[in-house]
């Protein structure tokens, strides 16, 4: 057996294979769950894991410089659309995406994911300059150096902290600022209903905002040529699975009184996989990505998408549920 070690968060979509519903033939896992940005961390600094889930930012970034020590499996676990993730000083005469040019927005990360995937759609959806917002980061889970006149500084304090007492104008952050929220600051979502902007987002681009990939450690993948095939087979069993079963209104799969409906509805309007694995149908979606880390500054030039993933996935097709 070859012993690995994987390191992801814990959903419907990797369970089946952790526990060994859906095995991957001659591993044997030790699996090591934890929040994202603490994977991704020890990922990134001390390449601690043989395999990992990873942020595709940052997963970019480091594969167009050249000193990633990792290699993608196209198996995205996790998506998110980020409409909802964008929090607003409603003291500022902000009515709109196209005012917050100009303005001080804070993030977790500059490099995020998420913050990636907000620039780009302020960019190519609503024209907004994003080089003249004033950035204001918390913390780098990696040193970036930012390109030549981007206003990109540390905030010194949490976001919470400073939309609280009005330091920024805006958030941008996959969680919200409770703080701020329970704090009673003049604080609202841009979009004030997220989910219909997010469903006319996916209408008219066909995304499915991409998160986080599967990696694999390059010295693993040398060592054992078959295992990206093998990790991509397990994990496309295990959330094609899952969605089938989210869709069975015998017995709920979770504790949600109408998920079935919501699963049969959601997959219908998303295609029919609404959680597609794959480069290949994934790969526009995966160009823009790499577009708005060129436009960033995160990336210095454009990359191939062939270039974030193992060569013996590139081809590698996923089914559907």
């Amino acid at each position: 057996m070859i012993p690995i070690v994987l390191a992801s968060t814990l959903t419907d979509r990797t369970r089946p294979v952790l526990d060994g519903r859906f095995p991957i033939p001659g591993v044997a896992i030790t699996h090591v769950a934890d929040e994202p940005e603490i994977i991704f961390r020890r990922t990134l600094r001390e390449a601690a894991f043989d395999v990992a889930e990873l942020s595709m930012g940052s997963h970019i970034v480091t594969t167009a410089r050249g000193d990633s020590r990792y290699t993608g499996i196209p198996v995205f676990l996790s998506r998110a659309f980020r409409h909802n993730a964008v929090w607003i000083r409603t003291d500022r005469g902000i009515n709109g995406p196209g005012d917050l040019a100009g303005k001080t927005i804070a993030l977790p990360e500059y490099q995020q994911t998420a913050a990636l995937w907000v620039r780009g759609i302020l960019r190519d959806q609503h024209g907004v300059d994003t080089a003249s917002i004033k950035w204001r980061i918390v913390s780098e889970r990696i040193a970036i150096t930012p390109p030549p006149g981007m206003d990109l500084a540390p905030l010194g304090e949490t976001a919470d902290e400073a939309l609280i007492a009005g330091r920024v104008d805006a958030f941008f952050g996959p969680r919200p600022p409770a703080g701020a929220l329970t704090a009673g600051a003049p604080v609202a979502r841009l979009w004030p209903e997220p989910r219909a902007a997010e469903e006319a987002y996916h209408a008219a681009t066909g995304f499915f905002p991409i998160m986080h990939c599967l990696t694999i450690r390059k010295d693993v993948a040398a060592a054992n040529p078959d295992l990206p095939m093998a990790l991509f087979e397990a994990f496309c069993a295990a959330k094609n699975a899952s969605v089938r079963e989210m869709m069975l209104g015998n017995v709920l799969r979770v504790s949600l009184p109408f998920s079935h409906y919501e699963a049969q509805e959601q997959s219908s309007l998303m295609g029919g996989n609404p959680w597609p694995y794959g480069l290949a149908r994934n790969r526009d979606e995966i160009a823009a990505m790499i577009r708005y880390a060129v436009a960033d500054g995160l990336a210095a030039q454009p990359i191939a998408p062939e270039d974030l993933f193992h060569p013996s996935v590139l081809d590698a097709i996923d089914k559907g549920p």
